[in-house]
């Protein structure tokens, strides 16, 4: 048997594990109040005018004054500190995600494209998808056997928990808030995947009888039943539903589950320990935007006449295999999230180097288990809104994925610079250059260095960053003063970074006083209802640095209408963007900030280099 025998000392050894992940690591501090505070007013003042900046600070007074709401929550946040594993994490999650009503494509799923296979058939895109799943159920086997090595930042060890949760895990819808399913952790662990083509759902059982993991060939063989089995037909795409506004899709998902085929069908999926979306071709496009299709079709499969309804969006983890070598990932953050699914990442893509290394026991597996639906006059109608909803979303949405060839990570770091921050204040210059204003920006930073934690924002633009943007393009200011500024600029955000990997940024403690209020039945403080606090949480650039060995591309849409998400992949000598906007948005507009931003970073390796940079 290969790593899977014994199902219940399978768990007894995930059990040991997940304590021995997550002891060695520290609880998550609660920051200091005034700090906090202090935090808070300096964030705002590139935003806001002098009047009312300076109404703002004394509302912030009032709510810091010794004795005062401030400090009786602050108490409170460090009582529920003193007795849960993460003071934040569990409402963070309901508050970001579970409580969310927005459609999980776009809105809320990250969708990572990778480099291109070098296959352009199904007969390939079948031996390639064998690969891939075989590859995570090796991931898997070394999460549950105790081999998976305990990653860790700058010398300290990272909270593992979130390994476990990836498989056999699903987000289901609620009328006011939705909620995750974890049947990874049930004595008799599911030991299927799910296989979606042509719409057509199939529960795949990839263990033998013995608890053995099936072989390559043997996977291969069960795909190419499935192909055998899922020619198109009028088939209703019923992944579509997923698609919808979390309230809406919950009052369908009751309706669909009262009758017993489809509660059956569903809860395949649910309890699967992923997906494995076998993608049909798409159309022929230019090479220049090539990788903009590809990362707009992992995100949301291209629209209802293109692969969208081969998606189940509430799975927790969805790996998209296309006929012509495209392939990704898209994951479900409630229960995900980037660190975690970077190292799956790794390892699949060094699996993949490898010969199949076991040759397939001649045994006559079962025939893969087609999943039907009973769909009503009700059920069809919900399928026709939600298809016209998910176009409309996916026709709104402005996708631009680019490689900036001419520098990569390297440059920044010759100058002594943080590579990261290099790239937060390039953004800043861009989007000035392009809207005439510094607006509210979220960088994520990972909180996995503490128990249970998960992200926390690093804020731009700081007084450093607005003093640079000002002097960039002044001609009468010389270019020694320019460069000095950039430092600075670069410096400040660095140490906005360093604060949030020590658990003391600003974001996360004020979302949790709030919280703290409403959970002692209080009415919301006042500093939360200033128009202060609704500027500087209205994030017009969502942004994310994959940090991933390979020249993968990640991308999800704007947090507002009115704004951007940019992610971005650095390498040694290029870096990946991509950069999504609405396009029901006159104002914003990805192309042109795409444009900008390789002129941005062309003038700024001038600025650094100015002999060695010829043109750009």
């Amino acid at each position: 048997a290969s790593g899977q025998n014994n199902v219940g000392g399978k768990q007894c050894v995930a059990l040991r594990q997940e304590l021995f992940f997550s002891s060695a690591v520290p609880h998550q501090p609660v920051p200091p109040l005034a700090q906090t505070l202090q935090g808070y007013l300096l964030a705002l003042e590139p935003l806001l005018p002098p009047e009312e900046l300076s109404h703002t600070r004394r509302m912030v007074q009032q709510f810091g004054k010794p004795g005062g709401l401030g400090q009786s929550l602050q108490k409170g946040l460090e009582k529920r500190a003193w007795h849960t594993k993460n003071w934040i994490t569990d409402w963070w999650v309901q508050w970001a995600y579970l409580e969310s009503r927005q459609p999980l494509p776009v809105h809320s799923s990250p969708a990572i494209s990778l480099p291109k296979r070098d296959y352009s058939d199904w007969r390939g895109q079948l031996v390639f998808a064998s690969k891939l799943i075989a590859a995570v159920l090796d991931f898997k086997a070394k999460i549950n056997t105790g081999q998976l090595p305990v990653e860790y930042m700058r010398g300290k060890p990272l909270c593992m928990e979130l390994f476990p949760l990836l498989f056999s895990s699903c987000r289901i819808p609620g009328p006011k808030h939705d909620y995750i399913t974890h049947h990874g952790r049930s004595r008799r662990s599911p030991t299927h995947i799910t296989v979606v083509r042509n719409y057509q759902f199939f529960q795949l059982e990839v263990y033998n009888s013995d608890g053995s993991r099936m072989t390559e060939s043997q996977i291969h063989g069960q795909l190419l039943r499935i192909r055998s089995q899922s020619w198109k037909t009028d088939k209703e795409p019923m992944g579509i539903l997923t698609s919808e506004h979390r309230h809406t899709w919950g009052e369908a998902y009751n309706r669909l589950l009262r009758d017993k085929l489809n509660k059956e069908s569903v809860q395949a999926i649910e309890k699967g320990l992923f997906s494995v979306c076998l993608d049909s071709p798409v159309m022929r496009i230019s090479d220049e935007k090539y990788a903009s299709r590809m990362a707009a079709q992992v995100l949301h499969g291209g629209g209802t006449f293109s692969n969208s309804g081969n998606r189940w969006f509430d799975k927790t983890l969805q790996f998209v295999v296309g006929e012509d070598g495209s392939w990704g990932l898209l994951y479900e953050q409630a229960t995900a999230e980037g660190p975690p699914i970077a190292t799956l990442l790794d390892h699949i893509l060094e699996y993949c180097k490898k010969p199949d290394p076991k040759r397939a026991p001649l045994v006559p597996l079962p025939m893969p288990k087609k999943l039907y639906f009973h769909i009503d006059r009700e059920i069809k109608r919900d399928i026709e809104n939600a298809k016209q909803n998910l176009d409309i979303l996916i026709n709104d949405l402005d996708v631009n994925v680019f490689n900036f060839r001419k520098f990569g990570k390297e440059l920044p770091k010759q100058h002594s610079m943080s590579p990261n921050s290099f790239i937060q204040v390039a953004l800043q210059l861009a989007y000035y250059r392009v809207h005439n204003e510094v607006c509210p920006s979220c960088d994520i930073a990972s909180q996995r260095m503490f128990r249970g934690g998960r992200t926390e924002f690093i804020r731009s633009p700081t007084n450093q960053t607005l003093k640079f943007l000002l002097a960039f393009d002044d001609p009468s200011i010389s270019r020694e003063a320019k460069l000095q500024l950039f430092r600075e600029a670069v410096e400040a955000y660095s140490a906005l970074t360093e604060q949030a990997l020590r658990g003391q940024a600003i974001d996360r403690h004020l979302l949790g006083l709030k919280l703290q209020a409403i959970s002692e039945g209080l009415s919301i403080p006042k500093i939360f209802m200033d128009t202060a606090y609704g500027l500087a949480t209205h994030w017009k650039l969502r942004t994310g640095q994959v940090p991933a060995n390979t020249d993968s591309v990640m991308c999800f849409g704007p947090l507002v209408p009115d704004g951007y998400a940019i992610c971005y992949n650095p390498q040694a000598d290029h870096v990946h963007f991509s950069i999504t906007a609405f396009n029901c948005c006159e104002e914003t507009h990805a192309e042109t900030l795409a444009l900008t931003l390789k002129n941005t970073l062309c003038e700024l390796q001038e600025l650094l280099q100015p002999t060695q940079v010829a043109f750009c």
